[in-house]
């Protein structure tokens, strides 16, 4: 039995430092369990408590610490282009995907897009960088959809509720990942502007070219946009060809980033690669936008995630910690400080699940398309400001290595930047508000189903109409994306019946009674606000 570490030192007795634990991800968040509505709650609460447990956090650890090798050759000088990872990182893949990341939300369940994004929240308190091969791998199935062929040889292995790391040939793994490589050097988020070649090649395809970002390239195939004779379009492109050779889908090198260290991103190129095509000549863009789409509930969803685990360290010290004779969590600013952090993290996994739950729902595609990417955009800009509060909650601990909150740091970017970046979608936004009516109407609604509860937000939401009686110019369009983001929080919050925490977050975003930073508030009823998370 192991033994607790020894507080007595030559010079010192260790005291006022509280001890980390293990923590339910599931039984520990009322949070989670309130807005995670309709989702499949055997399957997290299981999941929450393996995941916070102190094995998981010690892999999530390791995983950061040791970040992926590039393999470029094996010791004959033979290409291999893989990427060795520590054992940790295989951990946590089968972790999540042997949950059901990647497949209850197509096995038919009730609730299973919110599933997965109850899944995706918790596992990205642990370890976030593990995460990107799974969400690319559950949002290719609805993309390959556009050839029955393709996803009767796909959908039965990147649905399999399990791992295999095996660097083998399709046929011979019990379970597989899907990555994807779209943007290039010249075009960025201009897909249209990739210069990849596709020849045809008998039933297949040849590609020819770079991609300048291919995050986690040992997964088992890849969606990529190549220039073919009918246009821009998608192909599969497997990391193995038909006859059990190595595909000539070479990598330059990894990306050394800011942050999501476990995940390994690279640049890589085709020379040759054999590939199959996905939907129409021409209509790439259109074919892959479906696991785009998807992709970018789940760049909605982690920043939840990260500020729920900036939170948690917050409180967790704050309730530990004693300083002038009384613990940080009863000191009136710091109370304050907390609680607006709060407020802030519900906003964020409220939307968040609403929208999951959009995503379960056929009728309401309209207001998924509009709402996935108000809350990425949102979500996003609210999570580094408030991880960077979190973080002073600790003082100088909080900027050591020896506490998650520096990982969480140097996360918090990253979704606003993937699957398109503030500009990118707070114009995307107004593009589809512009060209379906179904959508504009299906966002309205959501809207107006809160007014009568709270005349400040029904004030702030005529305010809204008002400024805004058709779409903005486009030099207003964050502006118009942030107030939409806080108007339909408030929609969620309000309906879903958490009085204080509705309160709370129209009185100090949507009527905008406070200052600039985290804390400059009044009128918060702090203790029911910290209560509920």
């Amino acid at each position: 039995m192991p033994h607790a570490p020894r507080s007595q030192q030559t010079t010192h007795e260790v005291t006022n430092q509280p001890t980390p634990a293990a923590l339910d991800l599931w039984a520990g968040d009322p949070a989670l369990r309130r807005w995670a509505v309709g989702a499949d709650a055997a399957t997290l609460a299981a999941f929450g408590a393996r995941a916070g447990s102190e094995a998981m956090r010690e892999a999530g650890r390791l995983a950061n610490r040791h970040p992926p090798e590039l393999v470029l050759f094996d010791r004959g000088g033979r290409r291999l282009d893989e990427v060795a990872v520590h054992p940790a990182y295989h951990q946590l893949m089968d972790l999540g995907l042997g949950a059901g990341y990647a497949a209850c939300a197509w096995d038919g369940s009730a609730g299973g897009h919110v599933t997965h994004a109850a899944l995706l929240y918790m596992l990205s308190q642990i370890k976030p960088g593990v995460c990107c091969p799974m969400t690319m791998t559950y949002a290719a199935v609805p993309a390959l959809a556009a050839d029955a062929t393709l996803e009767a040889v796909w959908r039965p292995k990147l649905t399999a509720r399990g791992y295999d790391p095996a660097s083998v040939p399709l046929a011979m793994k019990r379970a597989a990942t899907m990555g994807m490589a779209m943007t290039e050097k010249q075009g960025g988020s201009d897909v249209r502007a990739n210069s990849t070649t596709a020849v045809a090649d008998g039933e297949g395809w040849r590609l020819t070219g770079h991609k300048w970002f291919c995050s986690a390239p040992m997964c088992d195939g890849f969606l990529t946009l190549a220039q073919a004779p009918g246009g821009l379009t998608c192909f599969v492109v497997p990391r193995w060809t038909p006859d059990g050779r190595r595909n000539p889908i070479q990598i330059q090198r990894l990306k050394d980033k800011l942050g999501n260290r476990a995940n390994a991103s690279a640049e890589i190129e085709y020379h040759g690669a054999w590939a199959q095509q996905l939907g129409a000549a021409g209509a790439g863009v259109r074919t892959i936008i479906e696991m785009v789409q998807h992709t970018r509930l789940d760049t909605a969803i982690a920043p939840a995630g990260l500020m729920r685990a900036a939170l948690a360290e917050a409180l967790w010290w704050a309730r530990g910690r004693v300083a002038f004779q009384r613990r940080l969590i009863d000191q009136p600013l710091m109370r304050a400080v907390l609680a607006d952090l709060a407020v802030e993290a519900t906003g964020a996994l409220a939307l968040g699940m609403r929208v999951a739950a959009a995503f379960d729902d056929p009728a309401q595609a309209p207001f998924a398309r509009i709402a996935v990417a108000v809350a990425k955009f949102w979500s996003n800009k609210r999570c580094v400001w408030m991880v960077a509060e979190a973080m002073e909650c600790l003082g100088g601990m909080g900027y050591v290595e020896d506490t998650p909150m520096p990982m969480l740091y140097r996360e918090a970017p990253l979704n606003g930047i993937w699957e398109g970046s503030g500009n990118v979608i707070a114009l995307d936004i107004l593009r589809a508000l512009s060209r379906d009516a179904a959508a504009g109407a299906a966002v309205q609604a959501e809207l107006q189903a809160a007014t009568g509860a709270d005349r400040r937000y029904d004030a702030a939401l005529r305010a809204h109409r008002a400024r805004w009686p058709g779409l903005p110019p486009e030099a207003e369009a964050r502006w118009f994306a942030e107030r939409l983001a806080v108007l339909l929080v408030a929609s969620v919050l309000i309906r879903g019946g958490d009085g204080a925490m509705s309160d709370a977050w129209v009185a100090t975003r949507v009527d905008g009674d406070r200052g600039a930073v985290a804390g400059a508030v009044a009128g918060i009823d702090s203790d029911a606000v910290l209560a509920a998370v």
